[in-house]
């Protein structure tokens, strides 16, 4: 099964795309999609989605995992990182992939075995399980790979949404 894992944002959305085969996996592609700060916020939600296409056009993910949000602060920020997250999932179910999502606990417990790992401890556990050479860059790559490996392990009680 290759897995497309999401770390939705608006200036950055993380991406790692995952095979697992009887829980041995295999990385296929990771990165960003990024955008400007000077660019408009629509233009920039039209960035998100054309380079969502063009992955799936390439790739073909069986299945998609997305991080569910989580803000304790600022609003303005959480509203619009929910809009690119909005675009994504949309654009994965006009593509007709299956969503799952996962908490950021779940997905500590899952590459971690523990739900307070800090994102050093997330990192490090991804590039062991990955067999990487190196910590994968940016930050919202690794954890997009991270939300791969969660679905990896949970797909078979997973239920899109």
């Amino acid at each position: 099964m290759l897995i497309l894992g999401l770390d939705p944002g608006f200036a950055i959305t993380g991406y790692g795309l995952v095979n697992s085969v009887s829980n041995h996996l295999t990385v296929i592609k990771y990165g960003a999609i990024t955008t400007p700060a000077c660019m408009p916020f629509t233009a920039r939600l039209l960035a998100i989605r054309n380079g969502l296409e063009e992955i799936i056009k390439e790739y073909r993910p069986d299945a998609a995992a997305i991080e569910e949000l989580f803000f304790n602060s600022n609003t303005t920020t959480a509203i619009k990182v929910a809009q690119g997250r909005g675009v994504a999932v949309e654009t994965l179910a006009e593509n007709k992939i299956p969503v799952y999502e996962y908490t950021p606990l779940q997905v500590k417990m899952t590459v971690a075995g523990y739900g307070r790992a800090d994102k050093k401890q997330i990192q490090q556990m991804v590039k062991i399980m990955l067999k990487l050479d190196s910590i994968p860059k940016p930050d919202d790559a690794a954890d997009a790979l991270a939300i791969s490996i969660c679905h990896s392990f949970s797909a078979l009680t997973a239920r899109p949404v």
